[in-house]
């Protein structure tokens, strides 16, 4: 057992710990008692429903994550990624063949591991609180088509990035970066055009009262909306939502059907007020740039690690190769990943709130915490997570914050 395997162990160890830690305190920052300020959001009936709710997803994820972890381990010390390894050198020693097989195998093989977690938490967990919308047949559709978009997109782009590394040498971070970063602006751009169809049926908006006061609001503050859809999201769920994506003259305000069908024309407009801010505070834009920085320092310390045998020494594998090292640097790499993420939340959380002033500010703060109110109360939200789960988990601010703020 070499040192490098004893990292990867701890490493895994304790960001499980770390997990269970902040999900505990969070368990137990739930009062029992309707808090003042949540009285108006929540009734005492609904308040009870959802902190059964958060506690039954609590102890599932639980399980869930005990598992994975095990299953994990088990692969590391029983050498399964080494073992995993050798069989597709059996069939190819095509560097680019042999990094597509592994990764589809193992990711093949966990999902399918999956489905019965998947299963239990959409038809009986959400069906038990009325949010489940999902057939069968849905469920398998999605399936079919996400594995069909990871062999195509993800072993695609795959392929492209080890071919780079192959004949690019100390330069490949840069080209792998250039091309990853090409695609994450392609994927903002047109995310809602090419790849939302495929799963979900999106149309525009049509006249009435709700689009005559939309476009009204769109005028007054000079934003040009070309694309705006209404997403079939009670094809899944009864939970409600809305999205911004796209830059330029793709940008796109996409509102789930669930989410018409529970607001008035005012809150609606409200929430879209909120979207158009993002686009106004360029908050995509920042968002992108982002991705792409952090991408780029990914790959730059990626390339200190490549062709060290001592990565797929680690796990058993007894020849180097792009997919050993590309696992264990991800494995390393997650401490980083975790800081990285809690950094991105922090500008998140701090985009919504600007986003919700924007909304006050040009059309109403008072619409705007209703539908927060409407939203959070029609799917059980936690009132009341604890600071550091905050602060480590979330993209938005709890919605008393938000409320707070509008106030």
């Amino acid at each position: 057992m070499n040192l490098l395997f004893i990292i990867i162990v701890a490493i895994i160890i304790a960001g499980f710990i770390f997990d269970k830690t902040l999900d505990f305190l969070n368990l137990k920052n739930l009062s029992p008692k309707l808090p003042e300020e949540a009285k108006g959001i929540y009734d005492e009936e609904k308040y009870r429903k959802s902190q059964e709710y958060y506690k039954v997803n609590h102890n599932f994820s639980m399980l869930t994550s005990t598992i994975s972890l095990a299953a994990m381990l088990a692969m590391l010390f029983l050498n399964g990624f080494a073992y995993a390894d050798s069989w597709v050198r059996k069939y190819t020693d095509n560097p680019i063949l042999m990094a597509l097989l592994f990764f589809g195998i193992l990711g093949f093989a966990s999902d399918l591991l999956g489905w019965p977690f998947s299963l239990y938490k959409i038809f009986v967990i959400e069906e038990r609180f009325g949010f489940n919308k999902t057939t069968l047949k849905t469920f398998i559709l999605d399936k079919l088509k996400g594995y069909l978009l990871a062999l195509i997109i993800g072993g695609g782009l795959f392929a492209l990035i080890i071919w780079i590394y192959q004949t690019t040498g100390i330069y490949f971070w840069l080209f792998a970066w250039a091309l990853i970063s090409f695609f994450m602006i392609f994927i903002t751009m047109f995310y809602t055009t090419f790849l939302v169809p495929i799963f979900n049926k999106l149309t525009p908006l049509p006249e009435g009262e709700l689009r005559t006061a939309i476009e009204a609001y769109c005028r007054k503050v000079g934003f040009k909306l070309n694309n705006l859809f209404v997403i079939d999201g009670s094809k899944r769920s009864a939970k409600a939502n809305a999205y911004f994506s796209g830059l330029g003259a793709k940008k796109t305000i996409v509102l789930y059907d669930t989410l018409i069908e529970k607001h008035s024309t005012e809150e609606l407009v409200a929430v879209l007020a909120h979207e158009v801010g993002h686009y106004k505070k360029k908050h995509t834009l920042i968002g992108t740039i982002q991705g792409v920085i952090q991408t780029g320092v990914m790959l730059f310390i990626l390339s200190l690690f490549l062709g060290n045998p001592a990565l797929a020494n680690a796990l058993g594998a007894e020849s180097s190769s792009f997919h050993m090292d590309i696992l264990v640097f991800g494995l390393l790499y997650s401490p980083l990943s975790e800081v990285i993420g809690i950094v991105s939340n922090i500008f998140s959380r701090k985009h919504e709130f600007e986003a919700d002033a924007y909304a006050k500010e040009t059309y109403s703060g008072q619409a705007l915490g209703t539908a927060l109110k409407k939203l959070s109360s029609d799917n059980l939200s936690n009132l009341k997570p604890h600071p550091a789960y905050v602060f480590v988990h979330y993209s938005h601010p709890t919605v008393l914050q938000r409320l707070k703020a509008l106030e």
